[in-house]
């Protein structure tokens, strides 16, 4: 005969499915993830600031770090780029809403080691634009330029 207080005991336990459980970790971790990773909202048509890459940023994995920016952009927009600093050697890349790499650059056509971009947008969403540094040249000061660019009439 089984006791009341073991009966007691079990209907307090609860089971999940082993895959119930995993979804909801890995759901935890993914809205985890979300709440460090959050690119700096740019919301003006053009976009001129200094800012500074520290230790702190996303590490590149080369001894570097990046800072992401994020920008909302329209299909036909053309987008200037521009990134510059003394403290070290720019790479300036824009990522699409998928996250693919559409464009980048690593020296200014001033044979620098700043960096200039051009692009037109093919598809609506937001986009990301990637400052970072090449491989290990550091941290420190940059200004950046995000202008989207008129057509003449």
């Amino acid at each position: 005969m089984i006791g009341k207080a073991f009966v007691a005991g079990l209907q307090r336990v609860i089971i999940l499915p082993a895959t119930l459980l995993a979804m909801s970790i890995s759901t935890n971790a993914a809205l985890a993830q979300n709440k460090l990773y959050s690119p700096i909202p740019l919301t003006t048509s053009s976009s001129e600031f200094s800012d500074t890459l520290s230790d702190k940023d996303i590490p590149t994995g080369q001894g570097g770090y990046a800072r992401d920016y994020a920008v909302k952009l329209n299909k036909g927009d053309n987008l200037a780029v521009d990134l510059s600093s003394d403290n070290f050697d720019c790479i300036i890349t824009l990522l699409s809403p998928n996250g693919a790499t559409l464009a980048e650059n690593d020296d200014g056509p001033d044979g620098s080691s700043n960096s200039l971009l051009f692009t037109r947008i093919a598809e609506t969403g937001t986009y990301i634009i990637r400052v970072r540094s090449f491989g290990e040249t550091g941290v420190g000061n940059f200004k950046l330029k995000v202008t989207k660019l008129q057509p003449i009439k």
